[in-house]
């Protein structure tokens, strides 16, 4: 398998947020862009934060329970 290109997306006319509709390689500085409105990087970004969110729920409902059993 070859490596995938670390060149970041060129943006086209047709496609002004650079979303590429046939799934091309992308570079991870160009994933971790903040961008916003429906574009891969904001689907990425809210990805974490659901993920940040959900970790530290649970992490305060297991010390509420072990500080109150």
């Amino acid at each position: 398998m070859a490596a995938p290109d670390p060149r970041p997306m060129p943006v086209t006319a047709d496609q002004p947020d650079g979303f590429d509709p046939a799934g091309t390689p992308v570079s991870p500085s160009e994933l971790n862009a903040w961008r916003r409105g429906f574009t891969p990087q904001a689907e990425i970004w809210n990805g974490r934060l659901a993920m940040l969110g959900l970790s530290l729920g649970l992490t305060v409902l297991l010390l509420v329970r072990l500080a109150t059993a």
